[in-house]
C-alpha cells in the first residue's frame, strides 16, 4: 500500500530545484516511475512529497560533440537512447545495452536519470556508462556539480547525492582512437534484470598494446564494481587468450556477489569469469581494428 503523499509537477528545472530545497528531507524525485513506484507499492519507501519530472523537456535531449562527447538529459528515455543514430554511431555499446533493458514498454517510459538515481545494483546502464568514463551533473538550488559516475554509488539504493540535489545530465567523453566496448548480462528470463552483467572498454596503442582497460561488474555487489585486479592484467600487454582467461578469473575474485533466489554467489562468480573473458575479447577485437 502506498503511503499518502503530495504530488508536485514543476514546470521548469528551476521550479523543480526550488521544490527540492523546500522539501529536501521528505521528498523523492520521479522521472518515469519504473523503479520508484514499485518500491513505494511494496511499502519499502514512503514519501510526503513526490516531484514528477516527466515531461520536463528541458532535461530530455541527446547531444553530441566530437570534442566534448555525449550529453544525455536526465529525463531522456531509454527508448530514445536505444534508437538514437548519434549513439549507434559513436557509442554503439549504449544502444546494445538499452535493447536488452527490460521491455519496450519500460524503455518507452523509464528515463536514464531515474534509472541511475534508483541505484539498483542490477541496473543495466551504470556498468556500461562507468566503463565509458561517464560523469553525472547534479543540480540543486545552491548550484551544480559534476562527479564521476563510478563515485556516485555508495551502497545498495544509495548514492552520493546530497539533500536537495537531483541528476540533471549524464556526460560521456569521446572515446580515444582504437577503443572498443562490449556488454553482456546473463538472465534466465527475457526482459528480466541480469543475474550478473559485465561491461568492458579497452584501448589499444599504435603498437597493439592495451593502454587502458575498464571492467565493470553489475549485480556482483551492492554497487557496480570495477574489477581493478583484472584491469591490471590487461594494461601494458598485447592481449592473448591466456591473459583474457586470467582477467576473467581475477574479475571473479574482485566481485562480491550474494546468494539469493536467482543464483548462488558461486554461480555468479562463474558467470563473471566467463562473461569477462568473452567481453574483453569482443571489445579488444573492436579496438585493434580501429
Amino acid at each position: 500500500m502506498i503511503h499518502d503523499f503530495t504530488y508536485l509537477k514543476p514546470g521548469s528545472v528551476k521550479e523543480a530545484l526550488a521544490m527540492l530545497a523546500d522539501h529536501a528531507e521528505e521528498c523523492k524525485v520521479i522521472c518515469g516511475g519504473q523503479s520508484l513506484l514499485i518500491v513505494m507499492r511494496q511499502g519499502l519507501v514512503a514519501v510526503d512529497y513526490l516531484i514528477d519530472l516527466k515531461g520536463l523537456n528541458e532535461l530530455s535531449y541527446i547531444k553530441y560533440d566530437a570534442k566534448e562527447g555525449l550529453k544525455l538529459g536526465a529525463t531522456t528515455t531509454h527508448r530514445m537512447i536505444e534508437k538514437s543514430d548519434i549513439i549507434k554511431k559513436n557509442y554503439p555499446v549504449l544502444a546494445i545495452m538499452e535493447e536488452k533493458l527490460a521491455s519496450v514498454q519500460v524503455r518507452n517510459w523509464g528515463t536514464i536519470g531515474g534509472n541511475l538515481a534508483h541505484a539498483d545494483a542490477a541496473g543495466d546502464p551504470a556498468p556500461v556508462l562507468i566503463s565509458l568514463g561517464a560523469t553525472v551533473k547534479l543540480g540543486s538550488k545552491k548550484g551544480d556539480r559534476v562527479m564521476a559516475l563510478e563515485d556516485f554509488y555508495t551502497d545498495l539504493f544509495e548514492t552520493a547525492m546530497e539533500q536537495g540535489e537531483m541528476i540533471l545530465e549524464v556526460q560521456v567523453p569521446p572515446p580515444p582512437p582504437k577503443t572498443g566496448s562490449a556488454y553482456q548480462k546473463f538472465n534466465l528470463i527475457e526482459d528480466d534484470q541480469g543475474i550478473v552483467a559485465v561491461a568492458v572498454t579497452v584501448t589499444a596503442d599504435k603498437s597493439g598494446v592495451c593502454s587502458d582497460a575498464k571492467i565493470i561488474l553489475g549485480n556482483a555487489g551492492v554497487t557496480p564494481i570495477r574489477a581493478k585486479t583484472a584491469e591490471k592484467i590487461l594494461i601494458g600487454n598485447k592481449l592473448t587468450d591466456k591473459l583474457m582467461v586470467e582477467a576473467g578469473e581475477a574479475a571473479a575474485g574482485d566481485a562480491d556477489p550474494v546468494s539469493d533466489i536467482h543464483a548462488s554467489a558461486d554461480f555468479r562468480r562463474h558467470l563473471i569469469k566467463v562473461l569477462t573473458k568473452r567481453m574483453v575479447k569482443q571489445a579488444w577485437d573492436q579496438a585493434i581494428k580501429g
